[in-house]
């Protein structure tokens, strides 16, 4: 397709005839695309030796994604482009093998948002009422993966995420990361009366505290189990109480609330990250993460002997957190993240020292960097 500069397009039938063209072009391409994606499940097929062949590949998708965005002349913004493309790989992959993906609900939930941006519209979505269930389900052949959250940059870790860890074999096989805004919403129905009361998550009205004070003093916070609860409660309330919720856009499409006001929370910058669990190991993307687990006795220096091979090898720590050992014996386990894939060779020699000082190192996975 010769290229033209829009400039140069004088009338606005002119530039429909132009788009007009694009997009039969853009069909085409498409469908070539999907074609190739179907031969890709072909091959596999072909030579995985009768075992079930991997479709989805996260380090190869976060290589797209960057690749694109690093290619990106404007003037989509980076974002909006990689979400489209998202949604194209996500469509093609469908092709090859329909995603089953269980995140914690219920529906509308900010971890099914993170779901939906890992894995795109075309992924068959279930949701979950508990981390715990989460894992299960996964760890069952229920679904092909799950979606949890870990942390948030302002709450800080989700302990029973970690906690789930300790007893299972699954991996983290990708990261999430989610800007999170929160939104005041209401009944669609429900006038101009008063706000009687404010329901919502006990980290969100955290998260909104100022905006609340400042905008609705003196009304009663009522904390419940999840955002898309609160907007639930709000949908089908049925005592004539005016209540409102504080939840994400997505609760307030999925239950037919009206937003009041959107970016109520007190920190524009406040983030939640999600963890992708499965059963596969994820190769190298060149921009990757380690999670291991580390167990040591309660003892002057452990941490320090567990920490030093990262410092004298140059690996850089984003996440360390300490939880107690199920054991009960009063030792100690470490949740550790850091830059870099295990299958290099730098990172090898650090977990090899790492094992010498432990009493257990089990590696959680290596995974992309969250890309958008």
């Amino acid at each position: 397709m010769t290229t033209v500069d829009p400039g140069k397009l004088k009338t606005l039938e002119a530039v429909r005839e132009r788009m007009d063209t694009i997009d039969r072009e853009l069909t085409r391409l498409l469908n070539d695309r999907a074609a190739c994606a179907l031969r890709v499940g072909e091959i596999k097929l072909a030579e995985s030796g009768g075992e079930a062949p991997v479709f989805y590949r996260p380090e190869r998708e976060a290589q797209i994604l960057a690749r694109i965005q690093a290619d990106n002349p404007g003037p989509l913004p980076n974002a909006e482009l990689a979400s489209l493309f998202r949604e194209i790989i996500s469509c093609c992959l469908s092709l090859e093998q329909p995603l089953t993906v269980a995140y914690l609900g219920p529906e509308g939930t900010y971890t099914e948002t993170a779901a939906v941006k890992q894995f795109g519209h075309f992924a068959r979505t279930r949701s979950m009422a508990s981390i715990d269930e989460v894992f299960r389900e996964v760890e069952s052949g229920g679904v092909h993966y799950g979606v949890v959250p870990v942390e948030n940059s302002t709450e800080g870790m989700v302990n029973h995420t970690l906690d789930c860890f300790m007893d299972s074999e699954l991996v983290i096989c990708a990261e999430v990361e989610l800007a999170i805004h929160h939104a005041l919403m209401i009944g669609m129905d429900a006038g101009d009366v008063p706000i009687e009361e404010i329901v919502s998550h006990s980290q969100s009205l955290a998260q909104c505290r100022g905006w609340l004070d400042a905008h609705y003093p003196g009304v009663p916070r009522i904390p419940v189990n999840s955002n898309a609860e609160a907007a639930r409660l709000v949908a089908d309330a049925t005592d004539g109480r005016n209540r409102a919720a504080i939840a994400g856009e997505m609760a307030a499409q999925r239950y037919g609330l009206r937003i009041l006001a959107s970016s109520i929370e007190d920190h524009a910058d406040n983030k939640t990250r999600f963890l992708v669990i499965g059963r596969q190991k994820v190769g190298p993307s060149g921009r990757d993460k380690t999670s291991i687990l580390v167990s040591t006795r309660n003892e002057p220096g452990a941490l320090y002997q567990v920490l030093g091979p990262f410092h004298n090898h140059g690996i850089s720590l984003t996440r360390i957190e300490t939880r107690p050992a199920k054991s009960g014996s009063w030792s100690y386990v470490f949740f550790i993240d850091f830059d870099g894939h295990q299958s290099e060779e730098a990172i090898q020699r650090v977990l090899d020292e790492v094992r010498k000082v432990a009493m257990e190192v089990r590696s959680l996975g290596s995974y992309p960097q969250a890309v958008v």
